[in-house]
């Protein structure tokens, strides 16, 4: 692991100041409209997820009834996050499994969650965060991933090795802001193809500053 800490308390602090308030972009109302919003944000937008959730959350209101739900009902209802049939499956597969083994109760421990099907450390890390106050790690998503490497915070591009170098300069009670923070930045000022690299705060800061970039 990259020896930074130095200069990952600089730009944390920097970031911290621009975003006060990482608060989450999907919208849910309990743990198990996290989990499955969570399921289907993978390679779709929040904004989108959102969209989609309002009906379905109408439609399936509590464990049982996505544990029950006809395949190609529930899957019409997902089609356009993508990967509708494997969501769909994952999230009547995990609610069938949530009811027989936690008592139709979503797990709270990471061990418990990785057991769901469609669910990884990602989802896990943003289920126990948000749904439970447990910080048992960072959630690394695409653009977290992306920021770590440009900002020169990790060597890795395995999310799991990714995760751990952030945890060893972070706080744990930072754990759930510092992703969200990464993922507002990336989403507003260091998108993947063209970064804006003139309008970011850590510039200075950051190892792959490119002033070409407009």
């Amino acid at each position: 692991m990259i020896d930074n800490t130095y200069n990952f308390n600089r730009i944390w602090s920097i970031l911290q100041k621009e975003y006060p308030h990482p608060d989450p972009a999907l919208h849910y109302n309990n743990v198990l409209e996290l989990l499955v919003a969570t399921i289907l944000s993978a390679q779709c937008t929040d904004a989108h997820v959102n969209k989609v959730t309002e009906s379905l959350f109408r439609k399936y209101r509590n464990v049982e009834e996505f544990a029950g739900a006809d395949p190609d009902e529930l899957e019409k209802e997902v089609y356009s996050t993508g990967f509708y049939r494997n969501k769909a499956k994952n999230i009547r597969k995990s609610s069938q499994i949530i009811i027989s083994d936690f008592n139709s109760r979503v797990p709270d421990t990471m061990e418990d969650l990785l057991t769901l099907p469609g669910v990884a450390r990602k989802t896990a890390n943003i289920v126990l965060a948000r749904g439970y106050g447990v910080m048992g790690g960072i959630a690394v998503d695409t653009h977290v991933k992306r920021l770590s490497k440009r900002l020169g915070l990790t060597e890795h591009t395995d999310p799991v090795k990714i995760e751990r170098d952030l945890m060893a300069l972070s706080r744990q009670e930072d754990w759930e802001d510092l992703s969200m923070t990464l993922i507002l930045h990336g989403r507003r000022v260091c998108p993947a193809r063209r970064p804006r690299c003139t309008e970011c705060m850590v510039n200075e800061l950051c190892p792959s500053n490119s002033n070409e970039s407009s």
